[in-house]
């Protein structure tokens, strides 16, 4: 009996393979989160078992990114340790034509912005469908928040004409809870007509940790596509 495989797996798996190929010996690496950058980071843990890669540390963005890189024997250090990244590498939830980016659907990009802005060189991965015209036309821009200040940050974003909701857990009672504690609050815009200063205006309201707009911060996208039923990979 044959198992078909599905196409959107494969192209996951590819350019999630080609972004590993670019991790060299030597390096640390910023382990992104989400189910591209997982595969991601099995691939790099593979290249290390095999000896193909020597001298690999890892910087995961996210307790899932932790558990991963333990899993497939990347060794891992923190912020403390380090004083640069040379490669991060990480998904997202769209990406506009200039490369700014949405991310936080896995409500890790705090961590992930840290991480990635640090790195010399960040590459993101992703598939077509991640592909916008304009950020905010399919994905709403998670918004960090502590929990205290919840419901007066949400009145301030409505304020910006934003409509704020308060991101609920999955399998569990209660709001989603990030790696710090905290909140998210999924914010649906209209348009996002200038992605750089909507991500300052959020950040400056009081109570804000941070939120999933990246600007400026892409030096690379990889693009996963199926064609004649075959997963290509391609720079955008």
């Amino acid at each position: 009996m044959t198992v078909a495989v599905d196409p959107v797996q494969l192209m996951k798996q590819e350019v999630a393979r080609v972004a590993a190929a670019r991790v060299q010996s030597g390096m640390i690496v910023g382990l992104g989160s989400g189910s591209t950058a997982a595969l991601m980071i099995q691939y790099v843990g593979e290249r290390l078992q095999s000896g193909d890669l020597k001298d690999v540390t890892g910087v995961p963005t996210s307790f899932q990114g932790t558990v991963l890189a333990k899993q497939y024997g990347i060794p891992l250090v923190t912020l403390d340790d380090i004083d640069h990244i040379d490669l991060a590498i990480d998904g997202a939830d769209e990406v506009d034509p200039q490369h700014n980016l949405i991310k936080g659907g896995g409500a890790a990009h705090t961590r992930e912005k840290i991480v990635d802005s640090m790195a010399n060189q960040f590459i993101v991965v992703v598939d077509s469908s991640k592909l916008v015209d304009r950020l905010g036309s399919t994905f709403k821009v998670p918004v960090e928040v502590i929990p205290v200040a919840v419901t007066p940050v949400m009145r301030l974003i409505e304020k910006l004409g934003g409509k704020p909701e308060l991101r609920m857990a999955v399998k569990k009672a209660g709001p989603v809870i990030t790696d710090q504690g905290n909140m998210v609050v999924d914010v649906k815009f209209t348009a996002i007509d200038d992605p750089a200063e909507m991500e300052k205006t959020l950040n400056n309201i009081p109570g804000v940790l941070e939120n999933g707009i990246f600007v400026g911060v892409t030096d690379l996208v990889l693009v996963g596509e199926v064609v004649d039923g075959k997963p290509v990979v391609r720079e955008a």
